[in-house]
């Protein structure tokens, strides 16, 4: 199977399950969409920590533990310039599953919004 090809429906058993479950975990926080979006839009590709700690308005520690979790699941790379890090996204296709995700919130924004099940 191809990187491009997801599982069938009936080659989803529960590792397989498990692990998309953690990708979109990855995805979970607001604090780590606003961070991929942020790096998604800048001109130049990449922003420092120090930037992103400025824009987000979180102490740096916080920031630095979303970017840590990014970037162990590979959505995110660092250079290192000096005593600055900074960050990019390493994979383009997380833009677009930000744009679909999008389109479909907007399409279902009351009921995700209400819903009790997911926090």
């Amino acid at each position: 199977m191809s990187e491009e090809e997801a599982p069938s429906a009936g080659a989803f058993d529960m590792d397989a399950a498990d692990l998309y479950a953690r990708f979109f975990r990855a995805l979970g926080d607001p604090t780590r969409v606003r961070l991929l979006r942020l790096l998604l839009d800048a001109a130049t590709g990449e922003l420092s920590v120090s930037a992103l700690v400025d824009t987000i308005g979180a102490a740096q520690s916080r920031v630095s533990t979303h970017l840590s979790c990014l970037r162990w699941c590979g959505l995110v790379q660092t250079r290192r310039e000096g005593k600055q890090v900074y960050y990019r996204v390493s994979d383009q296709r997380v833009r677009e599953i930000l744009t679909l995700s999008g389109v479909m919130i907007r399409s279902h924004a009351t009921g995700i919004a209400s819903c009790d099940v997911v926090s």
